[in-house]
């Protein structure tokens, strides 16, 4: 069960099985669980931090988050669909994508999976300022706006309580706790709006959504506090990274290796959480090895060191894919966290690319957002659209991960600054994208210096462990409390 289930779940809500008394718990020492033990914060720390400690008894709910107010059990809890407690709004403009700003006054809300798809200055009909559930219609994306924007592109519904008995961002709330994701190309409101979901009296809708609002600011500033100490980490190992693949490096120059060799620290990263000096990452990643400068470098662009790629042909398949999409590949991990499956009868026109184990793949749309990732096994012999480069190494010259690593410098991304086109909708030709030259030394320097890189990735940036899956702990723990808020029993 996540949080809102939890909070608004049979036994609370209706004051089964002790009620609230589940959710008492003592004042928990958070500041040292958090600076010392870096463990996953437990419910009852959670609780605590919530609850301040206050004891509550029955159907009473007091503390930080409810405010000394009480809640009594109701019994007359009624279920039902959401298509019955909203209405839709239909917006007066539909930006394209081509016309999406990054500055300007008016946000533009889409289906995407950002929260705000980009800006406009351009004199448009607004939908006007209010209270909004948005429902992506094909990525099955639930967002909750309360200020004025413009809708971007289509697939998008907005919606609205259809009664003053119905708070909008309680429905919000219980939309994301009930609905579950179908994860395939095609449209899907008339399956959400089926969803059935709970509705008590408005005064315990509205206490319910500020029981949540608090433990949606409290994971706001958790995973505020982790991810600026990731992105001092990131910071560290663009830094090294940068040195590591830098011609004065791979080919010897004023002083090459010698400036990045260390004795091994007894610092312990994992261990002490906090931010590492040069030293010990040094010593961490490098493991006191001494690396020698190779004068045997070559430059070659990206389209000499990279096979040709292939294209589906959808009449002669039968099969699904997974499609990967611009929208699939998450900026800060760079990892694939989303797909939608597709076949010849719902495949959008972009979704052309075959994708093996190993090819790098690079977002030519928006190209200086950065939007790249590896292949794993996951993804061999899917499809990608047709929005990304495809670059599929030739093993006996290049490593995947030496092309991918080379495509995170700063010096790549000055080159796509300079030769993308389009000022509103910025994008980069894959034949200009593999003009891009590239330091080739021997295949054996390449693992060595990408063996160095995976561990500065594996303690910076992985998503399996670290700050990252701390940070998706506590999101977990968020819904587990949501999940106790809105289980009621239909």
């Amino acid at each position: 069960m996540n949080n809102i289930q939890k909070l608004l779940g049979a036994e609370v809500l209706e004051g089964k099985n002790g009620g609230f008394e589940n959710l008492n718990h003592r004042k928990q020492d958070i500041d040292e669980d958090l600076n010392h033990q870096r463990e996953p914060m437990s419910p009852e720390v959670l609780e605590g931090e919530v609850l301040e400690g206050e004891v509550l008894e029955g159907e009473v709910l007091e503390g930080k988050a409810i405010e000394g107010k009480a809640i009594e059990a109701p019994n007359n809890v009624q279920w039902k669909t959401l298509g019955e407690v909203v209405s839709t709004v239909t917006a007066s403009t539909k930006l394209k994508k081509e016309a999406y700003r990054e500055k300007g006054k008016i946000p533009i809300i889409d289906q995407g999976i950002e929260f705000i798809a980009g800006y406009t200055d351009g004199l448009l009909t607004t939908v006007q300022k209010g209270e909004y559930v948005i429902f992506g219609d094909h990525s099955e994306h639930i967002k909750y706006v309360d200020f004025e924007f413009i809708q971007g592109a289509d697939g998008l519904k907005i919606l609205k309580s259809n009664s003053n008995s119905n708070e909008t961002k309680y429905i919000y709330y219980a939309f994301l706790n009930f609905y579950r994701k179908e994860l395939n190309y095609k449209r899907h409101w008339s399956t959400a709006k089926e969803i059935k979901i709970p509705i008590p009296p408005i005064a315990v809708q509205q206490e319910i959504v500020r029981i949540l609002d608090k433990f949606t600011e409290l994971t706001a500033e958790l995973t505020a506090e982790l991810t600026a100490e990731l992105t001092a980490r990131k910071k560290q190992y663009q830094y090294y990274r940068e040195k590591l693949l830098s011609p004065e490096v791979l080919e010897g120059k004023n002083g090459g290796f010698e400036s990045l060799n260390h004795r091994k620290q007894d610092e312990n990263l994992n261990h002490q959480h906090k931010t590492p000096t040069p030293e010990v990452l040094e010593g961490e990643a490098l493991e006191g090895e001494v690396l020698e400068a190779q004068n045997k470098v070559q430059w070659k662009t990206l389209g000499e060191v990279a096979l040709q790629t292939s294209n589906i042909r959808w009449r002669d398949t039968e099969n699904s894919y997974r499609y990967i999409d611009l929208t699939s590949v998450c900026r800060e991990t760079n990892t694939i966290i989303e797909t939608t499956e597709i076949s010849k009868e719902n495949a959008p026109s972009r979704a052309q690319k075959i994708v093996l184990k190993n090819d790098v793949i690079f977002a030519t749309t928006r190209p200086t957002q950065m939007r790249l990732c590896l292949i794993d096994d996951e993804y061999s012999g899917q499809i990608a659209s047709t929005g990304y480069c495809v670059l599929r190494p030739k093993k006996e010259e290049v490593l995947s991960k030496w092309i991918y690593f080379n495509l995170t410098k700063s010096d790549f991304r000055s080159y796509l600054e300079e030769n993308q086109s389009g000022s509103a909708y910025p994008a980069i030709s894959d034949s200009k994208l593999k003009e891009f030259k590239i330091p080739i030394p021997p295949l054996a320097e390449q693992e060595r210096i990408v063996r160095i890189l995976d561990k500065f990735d594996t303690l910076v940036n992985s998503i399996s462990e670290g700050l990252p899956k701390e940070i998706e702990l506590r999101q977990k723990q968020y819904e587990y409390y949501r999940d106790k808020l809105l289980n009621f029993n239909a």
